[in-house]
């Protein structure tokens, strides 16, 4: 076992929890999973691997994520979140033995996030390695305030460990729409209030082209992004994506992830933006 505590969040992943828990029992004995009012199997399936079990009304994904970070009685001190569509690779669990054994001084650590889509890994198109800040010092965490594509901030150094976290929805192509569909109401309403919200507001990522590939890809979407056209900067989006960044080495699965996630959820998320705007709706 690791000195690692974790935390999953779940609301009806009966397809994927048991990939997800089954990665990460062997390195750990603190896990905690956190449901937001699941209406298949995934609280039975999860108790073959933790009691840990925590009914929390869900009021946003930052919000969840800040709950567990300040109410869990975590026995360790480094806290790993797990997306349930997500699971551990051999080569992070024996980084993870070999980091957080010995001492370190930093408060967090990005992993390399790995997608599979349709049994693909989708490799080109700039969507591997994904950086992401998932391995914290739970007492120096928060989440950021957003409604969607919410990330962790640490007070203090971080660093930067080589092992896969692997991205693998067994859900289908029906359960993603959805998904999808729900984040871009959220991106759109994150758009308008962003329009309106102090640039100065501390408790999310500061957008810095010079620094992470988070802040960058903030940087990106604030000063860039934002100041393109509605409904014209997704198809510029697609054609850098799949074309400039290699996206079409990535075969068929590859061509219907690039199009639904570089060019239709864009869209999508412009098109309600501009809806909203019209009738002045949140």
């Amino acid at each position: 076992m690791t000195n690692l505590s974790i935390i999953v969040l779940t609301l009806n992943e009966e397809e994927n929890i048991a990939q997800c828990l089954g990665s990460v029992a062997d390195i750990s004995d603190d896990i905690f999973v956190v449901d937001s009012g699941s209406t298949d199997r995934t609280l039975e399936l999860a108790r073959r691997w933790t009691s840990n079990i925590v009914i929390h009304d869900f009021h946003g994904y930052s919000a969840q994520r800040n709950w567990a970070l300040r109410n869990l009685p975590f026995r360790y001190e480094w806290v790993l979140f797990l997306d349930a569509d997500e699971f551990v690779s051999p080569e992070l669990k024996n980084e993870l033995h070999s980091t957080l054994g010995g001492r370190t001084t930093v408060a967090g650590f990005y992993l390399p996030r790995k997608l599979i889509f349709q049994e693909k890994w989708i490799r080109f198109g700039g969507y591997y390695p994904t950086w992401i800040l998932r391995l914290v010092k739970h007492r120096q965490a928060t989440c950021e305030d957003r409604k969607v594509n919410e990330h962790l901030i640490v007070t203090g150094a971080t660093g930067k460990l080589r092992g896969d976290l692997i991205h693998n929805d067994k859900k289908g192509i029906t359960a993603w729409i959805s998904r999808h569909n729900a984040y871009a109401t959220l991106e759109a309403l994150e758009l308008i209030e962003s329009m309106e919200r102090s640039p100065s507001n501390r408790n999310a990522v500061q957008p810095s082209f010079w620094s992470t590939q988070v802040e960058r890809r903030r940087w990106l979407r604030e000063r860039v992004w934002n100041r393109f056209p509605p409904l014209v900067r997704p198809c510029l989006y697609f054609i850098y994506r799949y074309f400039v960044l290699g996206g079409l080495l990535d075969g068929r699965a590859g061509f219907t992830y690039h199009f639904m996630q570089a060019l239709w959820f864009p869209l999508l998320i412009d098109v309600k933006f501009l809806e909203m705007r019209r009738s002045g709706r949140r």
